[in-house]
């Protein structure tokens, strides 16, 4: 008799087979389940993973790819263009030159300038203009005082690195910000080397003539301070107008307190008179300016006479004449870029705030960011081509060069005759 017959095989191979298909069924549903699981877990990862890479290639501002942008301010029109305009254009043909050379680590420098004519009104503008706007990875310019220190708390704010190139107030790096560093000589230095030099001289009558914009109260409360220090009292202190026409009643004032030196806080618009004045009196101490003097040629030409600059001596952060050999290269590079210009020791000052700024970004490495630029400049030290000392920060002070040249006009050129380190 077969199970079927005995009722065997009948009632219990249909229960057994919808348990295997309810089974299969139940197996094929877990399978789904764990393959949506791998699947929502795979895409959570690669979500996590490119969440991840996004975080980490944020883009940093003013830099893409090919290119990294820097941004400058200075005055390129107005009265005082010419003694600025040269010194941005010393940055700019670094950049230059550096992106012939395949520019910072296959990036080429993109610099774009702002003019801020020397003016604290227009120079907010320019740099806000630059900071939101233009969006630069970092700055390097400003030559003139008067206008940085009205630019310097939008750069505060903004947390971008600035290279300064020519503006020398003691109050944009004193006490230092993290972010600002200075490759010019500041205001203290230039005022206690010019006296030191004086001093150096044997001179003891000393007399200061200086102007009262911000340039020059950044630089005669210095020159009190370097006089008390030196234990001189001063024969004579005079203010005069920033663009004087007539100087004779300050150098006959000058010649009756009998100063056998005169410190010039001034720049040239107040400097030619003044000399040409002395001169024509029979008046020719020994005279002392700082770096808005350096041009002593073309100064020599606004008095009318190189004798009346016979004596006139002018400190700078360049450590060359133009003509010096040691620069020659630079000479070139300048003229040919820029064939209006007439190659000085204003384009030096640029050249070294660009070739120290160059450096900076090299030492950032490939994946730049402010913060490790800022951290590279506060300990760099390097010798650049136009100053004759190093450019030197440490944490706490970033007034990075303290080497001022000594400049006189020798057989109708400006020629250096030494060099000073002040110290306060």
């Amino acid at each position: 008799m077969g199970l079927a017959a005995c009722g065997i095989g009948a009632n219990e191979s249909a229960p057994l087979g919808a348990r295997r298909q309810q089974a299969a069924e139940q197996g094929a549903a877990m399978q789904g389940k764990l393959r949506q699981a791998w699947l929502t877990t795979g895409l959570l990862a690669a979500a996590l993973a490119l969440g991840t890479g996004a975080a980490q290639a944020q883009p940093v501002v003013g830099v893409t790819k090919d290119t990294i942008k820097v941004g400058g301010f200075g005055a390129m029109t107005g009265p005082l263009s010419n003694l600025v305009a040269p010194q941005l254009n010393g940055v700019q043909a670094v950049f230059e030159e550096a992106n012939e050379a395949g520019g910072v680590h296959g990036r080429k420098i993109v610099y774009v300038k702002e003019d801020d004519e020397c003016l604290p009104s227009k120079g907010v503008g320019a740099v806000k203009k630059l900071i939101h706007e233009i969006q630069p990875f970092m700055i390097v310019g400003g030559g003139c005082s008067n206008a940085a220190i009205a630019q310097k708390p939008e750069i505060v704010d903004a947390k971008i690195p600035w290279v300064i190139v020519g503006s020398t107030a003691d109050s944009l790096t004193e006490p230092a910000d993290p972010y600002i560093f200075t490759s010019m000589s500041a205001a203290w230095m230039e005022v206690y080397g010019m006296l030191q030099h004086a001093i150096d001289q044997g001179k003891k009558r000393v007399a200061v003539v200086w102007q009262p914009d911000a340039w020059g109260k950044a630089r005669i409360e210095p020159m009190y301070a370097a006089l008390k220090k030196a234990n001189i009292e001063p024969v004579l202190v005079e203010e005069i107008a920033v663009e004087p026409t007539d100087l004779t009643a300050t150098v006959l004032k000058l010649q009756a307190a009998k100063a056998d030196a005169v410190m010039l806080i001034l720049f040239p618009k107040a400097a030619v008179p003044y000399l040409r004045d002395a001169y024509k009196f029979g008046f020719q101490p020994l005279s002392v300016g700082g770096s808005p003097l350096g041009e002593i040629d073309v100064i020599a030409k606004g008095t009318g006479t190189a004798d009346a600059v016979s004596n006139l001596r002018s400190l700078a952060a360049a450590g060359y004449a133009a003509d010096d050999p040691h620069v020659a290269k630079w000479k070139a590079i300048i003229e040919k870029r820029f064939p209006g210009d007439r190659f000085n020791v204003l384009h030096m000052f640029g050249i070294s705030a660009g070739q120290f700024a160059l450096e900076a970004l090299r030492k950032a490495g490939p994946e730049p960011t402010r913060e490790k630029v800022i951290q590279v400049l506060s300990t760099m030290t390097m010798q650049t081509d136009t100053y004759s000392g190093p450019l030197r920060c440490v944490p706490g002070d970033h007034q990075c060069h303290k080497t001022l040249g000594v400049f006189a006009l020798k057989d109708g050129r400006v020629a250096a005759v030494g060099k000073t380190e002040p110290k306060r």
